[in-house]
């Protein structure tokens, strides 16, 4: 098993690093074309950002392994919320904007419940994927026409810094970044699909587990490097934009290229786990506009939601290695 563990450190490695390349190339691209920051904000940082999960979904895919994207999809869902924000208000209390609770997180509860209706009945179509998409397309341009502002996949990409290259190396970089992202996720998928086979579990449980951890990881780092440095408000945001680029975007994926019969504990164990830990963040996000700290609509998260939030995270891995 040496050589498909070493394929998947090397392919989360080079992933990210190829991802940033990506980004800057396509950022510096639209600038010099001439558009707004907040739109390259809103369309290609944000969207670079999911980039990983998104190419590593496209591959796993074209590889037969579209349980490992789906895995992948709610597995990073999971991770966003127990692991990402746990671990983040564990170290830093939050204040979330009232315009977060107002808008974004309804947004959030609607697509987690939208999806639900579109795989219960126990398969991701090419229609179920299109439809996903679609509503992606749908809110994007919403929130082009507003130019980004206050945007739940505006925050996604909040906080990164536009770089400025040439036009030439902007292309230069962007298809770098381009190839090492394919390259990377072939990587990955091989190396993870091969420890599967080894280990006796299902590419699902794989997707839920390494490839989604490994895929948050940077995200982790990212915002609680962010919120020590002072910078709270994005925090929730990051979240609940990359949760809706996952469920919209990489969760339609395996659906669109190969229609896939869901495993029997997806609904029951893994969707329902990932839709109870978002009910439960709208909850405490709700409770905590009473608290003192808040104000003027803003919600107070502290250490104790953290910690909650950590406590169920290792919840379900128990329940996912009980019935896995």
């Amino acid at each position: 098993m040496l050589l498909p563990s070493i394929a998947i450190l090397l392919g989360f490695i080079i992933l990210i690093w190829s991802a940033d390349l990506f980004v800057a190339g396509a950022a510096s691209i639209a600038e010099n074309l001439g558009l707004s920051p907040a739109l390259i904000g809103l369309t290609i940082v944000s969207i670079g950002t999911s980039a990983p999960e998104i190419l590593v979904s496209f591959t796993a895919a074209m590889a037969g392994a579209g349980e490992l994207a789906i895995g992948n999809a709610i597995g990073s869902n999971i991770a966003n919320i127990g692991l990402v924000l746990g671990v983040t208000l564990v170290a830093v209390p939050i204040v979330v904007r009232a315009d977060c609770v107002r808008q974004e997180l309804p947004a959030l509860l609607a697509v987690t419940a939208g999806v639900a209706v579109l795989i219960l009945d126990g398969e991701l179509s090419r229609l179920d994927g299109w439809l996903m998409l679609a509503s992606l397309a749908l809110i994007l341009y919403l929130m082009v026409r507003r130019q980004g502002a206050d945007s739940p996949l505006l925050d996604a990409g909040e906080g990164e810094e536009l770089p400025h290259l040439a036009m030439g190396r902007a292309w230069l970089t962007f298809a770098l970044g381009l190839a090492l992202l394919i390259a990377s996720s072939r990587m990955l998928v091989w190396g993870a699909t091969e420890v599967a086979l080894f280990l006796g579990v299902s590419k699902l449980v794989i997707g839920l587990t390494i490839v989604a951890i490994g895929t948050s990881l940077p995200e982790l780092a990212a915002t609680v490097a962010s919120s020590l440095r002072g910078h709270t408000e994005i925090a929730v945001g990051n979240v609940i934009g990359s949760n809706l680029f996952n469920l919209l975007a990489v969760m339609a994926i395996p659906g669109i290229i190969l229609p896939e019969q869901l495993d029997a504990h997806v609904l029951p164990r893994d969707y329902a786990s990932m839709a109870g830990l978002t009910v439960v963040l709208a909850l405490v996000l709700l409770w905590g506009r009473h608290h003192p700290r808040s104000g003027d609509g803003r919600a107070y998260l502290g250490r104790g939601v953290g910690a909650l939030f950590v406590a169920l995270y290792a919840g379900y891995y128990y329940w996912l290695y009980q019935t896995r």
